[in-house]
Protein backbone atom coordinates (compact mmCIF):
# COMPACT_ATOMS: atom_id res chain seq x y z
CA UNK A 1 0.00 0.00 0.00
CA UNK A 2 0.73 3.65 -0.80
CA UNK A 3 2.21 5.39 2.63
CA UNK A 4 0.82 8.84 3.07
CA UNK A 5 4.11 10.57 3.09
CA UNK A 6 7.39 9.00 2.85
CA UNK A 7 9.47 10.82 5.22
CA UNK A 8 7.62 12.10 8.43
CA UNK A 9 9.22 15.18 9.98
CA UNK A 10 7.77 16.45 13.17
CA UNK A 11 7.37 19.99 14.24
CA UNK A 12 9.84 21.49 17.19
CA UNK A 13 6.80 21.78 19.66
CA UNK A 14 6.16 17.90 18.95
CA UNK A 15 9.74 16.55 18.77
CA UNK A 16 9.49 18.32 22.23
CA UNK A 17 6.87 16.53 23.36
CA UNK A 18 8.34 13.22 22.25
CA UNK A 19 11.44 14.00 24.45
CA UNK A 20 9.17 14.61 27.73
CA UNK A 21 7.05 11.19 26.81
CA UNK A 22 10.42 9.73 26.17
CA UNK A 23 11.69 10.95 29.89
CA UNK A 24 8.29 9.81 31.60
CA UNK A 25 7.64 6.46 29.52
CA UNK A 26 11.58 5.53 29.46
CA UNK A 27 10.61 4.57 25.73
CA UNK A 28 13.47 5.22 23.65
CA UNK A 29 12.26 4.97 20.26
CA UNK A 30 10.46 7.66 18.58
CA UNK A 31 8.42 5.23 16.18
CA UNK A 32 6.92 3.49 18.77
CA UNK A 33 5.80 6.93 20.55
CA UNK A 34 4.80 8.57 17.50
CA UNK A 35 2.62 5.34 16.84
CA UNK A 36 1.16 5.56 20.23
CA UNK A 37 0.14 8.74 19.60
CA UNK A 38 -1.62 8.59 16.22
CA UNK A 39 -3.28 5.64 17.56
CA UNK A 40 -4.55 8.22 20.45
CA UNK A 41 -5.55 10.70 18.12
CA UNK A 42 -7.24 8.49 15.64
CA UNK A 43 -9.52 6.92 19.43
CA UNK A 44 -10.86 10.86 19.16
CA UNK A 45 -14.33 10.86 17.94
CA UNK A 46 -13.78 14.93 16.58
CA UNK A 47 -11.87 15.70 13.78
CA UNK A 48 -8.28 17.10 14.47
CA UNK A 49 -8.31 21.32 13.89
CA UNK A 50 -6.82 22.06 10.67
CA UNK A 51 -4.09 24.11 11.94
CA UNK A 52 -0.75 24.67 10.30
CA UNK A 53 1.85 22.29 11.53
CA UNK A 54 5.79 23.20 10.93
CA UNK A 55 8.47 21.26 9.91
CA UNK A 56 11.02 23.01 12.22
CA UNK A 57 12.60 20.21 13.99
CA UNK A 58 15.27 17.92 13.03
CA UNK A 59 13.56 15.46 13.91
CA UNK A 60 12.91 13.08 10.83
CA UNK A 61 11.82 9.03 10.49
CA UNK A 62 10.70 7.05 7.60
CA UNK A 63 6.86 6.00 6.53
CA UNK A 64 8.76 2.43 7.00
CA UNK A 65 10.06 2.96 10.44
CA UNK A 66 7.23 4.42 11.73
CA UNK A 67 4.77 2.23 10.56
CA UNK A 68 7.18 -1.03 10.55
CA UNK A 69 4.97 -4.60 10.02
CA UNK A 70 1.85 -2.69 11.46
CA UNK A 71 2.40 0.08 8.22
CA UNK A 72 -0.88 -1.31 6.05
CA UNK A 73 -3.25 -1.32 8.79
CA UNK A 74 -2.02 2.07 9.79
CA UNK A 75 -2.46 3.02 6.31
CA UNK A 76 -5.90 1.15 6.41
CA UNK A 77 -6.52 3.05 10.12
CA UNK A 78 -6.46 6.45 8.32
CA UNK A 79 -8.06 6.15 5.59
CA UNK A 80 -10.85 4.83 7.29
CA UNK A 81 -10.32 7.75 9.53
CA UNK A 82 -11.06 9.92 6.80
CA UNK A 83 -13.83 8.50 4.94
CA UNK A 84 -15.55 8.48 8.43
CA UNK A 85 -14.73 11.63 8.66
CA UNK A 86 -16.68 12.73 5.21
CA UNK A 87 -13.27 13.75 3.85
CA UNK A 88 -11.05 12.43 0.64
CA UNK A 89 -8.57 9.94 0.61
CA UNK A 90 -6.57 11.34 -2.87
CA UNK A 91 -3.23 11.13 -1.67
CA UNK A 92 -2.83 15.12 -0.17
CA UNK A 93 -5.84 14.64 1.88
CA UNK A 94 -3.88 11.06 3.67
CA UNK A 95 -1.16 13.33 3.96
CA UNK A 96 -2.45 16.47 5.65
CA UNK A 97 -4.61 14.23 8.33
CA UNK A 98 -1.99 12.05 9.05
CA UNK A 99 0.34 15.40 10.39
CA UNK A 100 -2.77 15.81 11.59
CA UNK A 101 -3.36 13.32 13.91
CA UNK A 102 0.11 12.51 14.12
CA UNK A 103 1.08 15.60 16.34
CA UNK A 104 -2.52 15.73 17.96
CA UNK A 105 -1.79 12.65 20.05
CA UNK A 106 1.07 13.16 20.62
CA UNK A 107 -0.10 15.97 22.12
CA UNK A 108 -2.52 14.63 23.85
CA UNK A 109 -0.24 12.44 25.90
CA UNK A 110 2.58 14.75 26.44
CA UNK A 111 -0.57 16.81 27.95
CA UNK A 112 -1.54 14.28 29.98
CA UNK A 113 -0.80 14.82 33.97
CA UNK A 114 -1.52 11.24 34.87
CA UNK A 115 1.37 10.21 32.24
CA UNK A 116 4.36 9.60 34.19
CA UNK A 117 5.00 6.03 33.80
CA UNK A 118 4.62 3.53 31.07
CA UNK A 119 2.14 1.60 32.89
CA UNK A 120 -0.09 4.76 32.65
CA UNK A 121 0.53 4.80 28.81
CA UNK A 122 -0.78 1.50 29.04
CA UNK A 123 -3.76 2.05 31.15
CA UNK A 124 -4.87 4.52 28.08
CA UNK A 125 -5.94 1.47 26.71
CA UNK A 126 -8.56 0.31 28.72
Amino acid sequence: MQPPVERIRLSKTGRDQLIKLKRYTKIEQWNVLCRWGFCRSLAEPTKPSPVPIPNDSNLEITWRVFGGEMSDVFILALKQRCYQDGLGTDPDTLAQQFRLHLHRGISYLAGDPNLKRIEQLFSTLL
